[in-house]
């Protein structure tokens, strides 16, 4: 498992393993941080309609859910 940089989120590209509403593909749209470095909020943009979601930018780590890039 590679491990994620937060610094490195703004803008990266993913891909849902399980699509819902044929929101396959998404981007990094915001990733906010606190006095200390650390993410306190990191929002997720699906390409096909710009509908913006709040995640945990942990929750990239499972590779069942999100793969890395646009596949």
């Amino acid at each position: 498992m590679t491990k994620l940089s937060p610094k490195k989120l703004l803008h990266s590209k993913w891909t849902a393993t399980q699509p819902s509403y044929k929101e396959k593909h998404f981007l990094i749209a915001e990733v906010e941080f606190d006095e200390q470095g650390s993410v306190i909020e990191c929002v997720i943009e699906a390409v096909i309609n710009n509908r913006s979601y709040s995640i945990d930018w942990r929750e990239l780590n499972d590779r069942e859910r999100w793969k890395v890039g646009w596949k």
